[in-house]
């Protein structure tokens, strides 16, 4: 047998011990889960008016195939006082994963969660998530808590991604807007830190959500997809894809170019007890893109 030169072992090792790796726990993505070849659905916030149980409803019934849970969601319409947060029974997250499962529908992340300064606080919603099966959280975390996270995204082998909410003029110290800082935060830790790249609220900070995506290469956890009405404006309406000021078209070949395997999820903030048929538009246009993409 050949033995390898030292340098070129401790190189295959250490590329071994880097490489991203997808939560043991988490529920395999199978063919049926994809539309277009992403792992597409919703951010049940979109659905916040309404129950867990009916934003599983209402993804499905988008055509969508996946579902990201948010904390504070009540369950059901039978059941409006236990929430969807870290503190759920295990009782509960096996109602939410049956339901989920009765639809066809993979639960794919939980965000944006707050993570506890405390080790316990934090290590709760990770073990929610583990127990939840997802591939990833979504958090705004401050600088301080990043050691901490990137030791429980390592010993629960669940990803992060850092999400940002719209650049303001009356929160100066707010920087999560900026993708250039918040790869800053990350680029020198686990490759399973990175950002939700929420190309909506990145459009309304005046980024360039395609320049964006290729800072993070690698290191894009998920994405919350959105199209908007003006670049700019923290307050632009969201809009069906394809009808607003967002490259949609070029996120999806950036997102396909650097072979992204996570989730993306249609979040709409726009006429929020009416949103199915809008939603459904959106999903139609990624299916779109895939098939005018394969098309000679």
């Amino acid at each position: 047998m050949k033995l390898l030169p030292l340098a070129s072992y401790l190189a295959a090792l250490a590329a071994l011990l880097i490489a991203p790796r997808v939560n043991a726990s988490a529920s395999p993505v199978r063919p049926e889960h994809r539309v277009g070849g992403f792992v597409l659905g919703c951010q049940a916030y979109t659905f916040h008016k309404f129950t867990a149980f009916e934003a599983i409803e209402k993804t499905a019934a988008t055509g969508g195939k996946a579902i990201e849970f948010y904390p504070g969601q009540s369950l059901s319409p039978d059941d409006k006082k236990t929430k969807v947060d870290p503190t759920a029974s295990d009782e509960t997250i096996a109602k939410l994963k049956a339901k989920a499962k009765q639809h066809g529908l993979l639960i794919v992340n939980f965000g944006v969660v707050g993570i506890p300064q405390d080790e316990a606080g934090a290590r709760r919603v990770f073990e929610f998530a583990r127990k939840l099966g997802v591939r990833a959280i979504t958090i705004e975390p401050s600088a301080d808590q990043l050691d901490l996270i990137e030791k429980l995204i390592k010993e629960y082998d669940i990803a992060a991604g850092i999400h940002c909410h719209p650049k303001r003029a009356n929160k100066p110290d707010y920087k999560l807007w900026d993708p250039h800082y918040v790869f800053s935060l990350v680029k020198e830790r686990d490759p399973r830190f990175g950002v939700c790249a929420d190309v909506g609220h990145w459009t309304r900070s005046s980024v360039d959500a395609v320049a964006g995506l290729k800072i993070f290469e690698g290191r894009v956890i998920s994405v919350h997809l959105k199209d908007i009405v003006e670049s700019g404006n923290p307050d632009a309406p969201d809009l069906p894809l394809g009808l607003g000021v967002t490259n949609v078209k070029g996120i999806l070949h950036e997102l396909r170019r650097q072979k992204f395997d996570g989730n993306i999820s249609i979040e709409y903030e726009r006429d929020w007890e009416h949103t199915v048929p809008d939603i459904a538009q959106c999903v139609g246009y990624v299916r779109g893109f895939a098939d005018a993409e394969t098309k000679p």
